[in-house]
């Protein structure tokens, strides 16, 4: 014994269509990539860091 699937109409199958075209017959609008970016500091500044001078050494021991 066999099992067939029943016959849709044609009424049925132009409305799955049309829901079909409906959802998936335009693409997405269009996204920049500068609109994917987002620009952050990784870490916060930090002003005793920003203090420092590298060259403080000199001016302590060899002057």
């Amino acid at each position: 014994m066999t099992h067939t699937a029943p016959q849709e109409q044609p009424s049925d199958r132009a409305a799955e269509a049309a829901l079909r075209r409906a959802r998936f017959g335009t693409l997405p609008e269009r996204v920049h990539p500068r609109e994917t970016v987002e620009m952050a500091q990784a870490t916060p500044r930090d002003p005793a860091r920003d203090a420092y001078h590298p060259d403080d050494w000199l001016v302590r021991y060899c002057l």
